[in-house]
């Protein structure tokens, strides 16, 4: 049961005060936070220091009453023996508790002197608020002189108390506030170094740039003087001349492919039912699916025995075809074409190598290896170029990162003080 004291005072509205402008560099703000925290420090000890004195003689009266209350017999001969020692018991609790638990406030010198003497104070309220709660009835009704002076004492201790720990609380408050500050401070500092290293990346990165672009434009001087002389511009006429005989080789593997179509499906089964070596099986293999590619002398006899066989297949029935007479013409048709096709491949075969062997003469030497320099030095452009847009990326976020940090270490600063402070670039 509470014993009746805990009324809130009536709350005073601040006077408002006009803000001060004032204006100061980043490097001003650990001084002002140290000027403003040491204000804040010695204020709270002051006004604790203040509630410390005028609770300490209230702690005296509580004693005082106990002493009285120890003396006085509360009139007990009239009462009822067993109420009686109800309220003996009662006044007795009250008595010991002050005895041992109301002591005397510490002095306050420091912050912790202080949480300390919120700590005692704390404590002290707790137990005589729990020893009166339980003997209320008693005090009350058979000791009413010490009731009221208790409530009015203890209104105030509790009052006082209560300031002391809202103090305290907003001294943390500020505290935390202030290592904030310095902690987003830290932060400004740690992006501002941060975005000179980023800065100066760049720098070398532009450096190199122009480095490589020189590097380029004097391998591409190279290569279009080059490109520009007799004996590349006869190389250039040369290879086109090249690739257009190349389709010269389609037209011969046609006309092979044609000749070759007409006895494809007695080929196609002589090869699945023959015996062969294996160099004649990768001729017949060939003959069924790339007949130009064994159209050498090397190989004439052997296509000639193949196509042989086949005829001595057809002829015996383990090779079948719709029209005996006709297959056994085309083969002979075949055989009859072989020298003009070889002959044909070969032709072509020596003149593309001869070609070709101009042409590889012809090639500038030093034209490839410009190439690839050229190849090397544009792919390490870009990835210069790359670099340097990932960096400019990373200090447009720095730039605008930093001015949110400065708005909030002006927000916190407010806290502090009613000087409206505003940070100056740098």
């Amino acid at each position: 049961m509470v014993f009746g004291w805990g009324k809130k005072k009536q709350e005073e509205k601040p006077i408002e005060e006009i803000p001060q402008n004032k204006e100061i560099s980043l490097e001003d703000v650990p001084n002002i936070i140290s000027d403003l925290s040491k204000l804040r420090r010695s204020q709270t000890l002051a006004e604790i220091n203040s509630l410390r004195n005028k609770t300490a003689p209230l702690i005296d009266e509580l004693m005082k009453i106990g002493n009285v209350l120890e003396k006085d017999d509360l009139k007990m001969d009239d009462v009822d023996k067993h109420l009686a020692i109800i309220v003996v018991r009662g006044k007795k609790q009250v008595i010991d508790m002050i005895k041992k638990d109301v002591v005397s406030l510490p002095k306050i010198s420091s912050i912790e002197d202080a949480e300390k003497l919120n700590s005692v104070l704390n404590l002290i309220l707790k137990k005589v608020g729990d020893v009166l709660g339980r003997q209320t009835r008693v005090i009350h009704i058979f000791a009413k002189k010490y009731a009221s002076q208790l409530k009015d004492n203890l209104e105030v201790m509790n009052s006082n108390h209560s300031e002391i720990r809202s103090l305290l609380k907003n001294y943390e408050s500020t505290k935390s506030l202030s290592e904030e500050t310095l902690d987003t401070i830290k932060q400004i500092k740690n992006q501002t170094e941060l975005r000179k290293e980023k800065s100066k990346k760049i720098e070398n990165i532009t450096k190199n740039t122009t480095s490589v672009n020189e590097k380029i434009s004097k391998i591409q001087n190279n290569i279009d003087e080059i490109k520009s002389s007799d004996k590349y511009k006869k190389y250039q006429t040369l290879k086109k001349t090249l690739d257009d005989y190349v389709n010269q080789k389609s037209k011969i593997k046609d006309q092979i492919n044609t000749q070759f179509t007409k006895i494809s499906r007695p080929l196609s089964r002589y090869e699945y039912a023959s015996s062969l070596d294996k160099d004649q099986k990768n001729i017949l293999s060939n003959l069924v699916s790339e007949p130009i590619g064994v159209m050498t002398s090397e190989n004439k006899d052997s296509i000639i025995i193949i196509l042989e066989n086949v005829r001595k297949g057809i002829a015996s029935g383990s090779i079948s075809v719709k029209d005996v007479d006709k297959m056994d013409a085309q083969i002979t048709e075949t055989e009859e074409s072989l020298e003009g096709f070889i002959r044909q491949v070969s032709e072509y075969d020596k003149k593309h190598q001869e070609m070709k062997n101009e042409l590889n003469s012809l090639l500038p030497k030093d034209l490839i290896s410009l190439e690839k320099d050229l190849a090397k030095n544009v792919s390490e452009l870009d990835d210069l170029q790359l670099k340097s847009e990932t960096f400019q990326g990373e200090i447009d976020e720095i730039d605008s990162k930093i001015p949110e940090l400065v708005s909030e270490i002006e927000q916190k600063l407010r806290q502090f003080s009613n000087t409206r402070y505003t940070i100056l670039a740098s």
